[in-house]
């Protein structure tokens, strides 16, 4: 009998890891259904992450350090100005006139008192800043929903709004500024690094999702860009419970062995708050809590704690 007794404790553990990458495998395959691209999006993915590390990253620490705080200001205003202009033009799209003719008050602004744009004249004036897209011009005649694409060296986006970023990238605004294609180039590769030095300080929250990279990336970027536009995808249920489908116990049809612990349990460290599945596994086998607490919790920890670092990076770096 004795045996019997302990051999319930060791199901308990093999049900319960088998539960946990049953929900796994259906986790991952609703992420594909939703991320169709994945294959080319996760090679896109390496090459920009190798072309980021060993090129952009260094280049834009350099423009930082060698440039004075006030250039690089002035630098990023400029091409901030440029981008209402694509806003003006994106609104106009929308028949949202009020908030192109703000855009268009702001272009005005900026590119007179504010010596071409080098000053945000408008913004120390308060006066709304839309920087509306092309994607989100084509998300509000109805592709709300699109899928997850990496764009070639500018990153996360999906396919509606890469459609856009192609448009402003064939037809930039700044080539009407200047005329000279020496210039163009040189003023494209200096939007890139001023660009990327802007987001420099976003480099350790991003690089902490280790666990997979390229899925914290993917999920960040879609949670906050259909929070934008209104879009569905990527949404997560957060209402499953692994406890509710682990079996009851056969002699008091409770699940107390796989509860958290009691306080009488636990005073052996007051200072110590264990979340709920660390303590559940932790009273079954260390197979799974390393699963649990390696990979479930610090992702929702990192995911949560960094919404607001990728909505600057949405509102930033814009292809378009």
């Amino acid at each position: 009998m004795k045996q019997h007794n302990k051999k319930i404790p060791k199901i308990k553990s093999v049900v319960a890891a088998c539960l946990l990458m049953a929900l796994s495998q259906a986790a991952l395959a609703a992420k594909a259904d939703n991320d169709p691209y994945e294959g080319y999006n996760r090679v896109m993915f390496t090459v920009n992450d190798h072309l980021d590390h060993y090129v952009m990253t260094p280049v834009a620490k350099g423009y930082r350090a060698v440039t004075p705080s006030p250039v690089r200001t002035g630098v990023r205003n400029f091409f901030n100005n440029l981008r209402d202009v694509v806003s003006i033009g994106s609104n106009l799209l929308r028949l949202d006139i009020e908030k192109a003719s703000t855009d268009f008050v702001r272009v005005g602004i900026n590119s007179t008192f504010g010596l071409g744009g080098l000053l945000n004249i408008a913004g120390e004036a308060n006066i709304p800043d839309n920087k509306n897209t092309l994607g989100d011009t084509f998300a509000s005649w109805g592709w709300k929903n699109s899928h997850y694409f990496v764009y070639p060296v500018f990153g996360p986006s999906t396919v509606r709004d890469g459609i856009g970023s192609t448009v402003t990238l064939v037809y930039p605004v700044q080539n009407a500024v200047f005329k000279d294609d020496t210039v163009r180039w040189s003023t494209a590769a200096l939007n890139g690094i001023s660009g990327r030095e802007a987001l420099l300080d976003l480099n350790s929250s991003f690089n902490d999702a280790a666990i997979d990279r390229y899925a914290y990336m993917r999920d960040a970027y879609m949670s906050v860009r259909n929070k934008q536009v209104g879009g569905t995808l990527y949404q997560t249920d957060d209402n499953d419970d692994i406890d509710s489908l682990v079996p009851a116990d056969e002699d008091t049809g409770s699940t107390t062995a796989y509860a958290p612990a009691d306080k009488a349990q636990t005073t052996a460290d007051t200072n110590k708050t264990e979340p709920q599945h660390t303590a559940i596994v932790a009273q079954s086998t260390p197979v799974v809590e390393e699963t649990i607490t390696a990979k479930t919790v610090p992702q929702q920890q990192t995911l949560n704690g960094t919404s607001a670092l990728s909505e600057q990076y949405l509102n930033y770096w814009q292809a378009d």
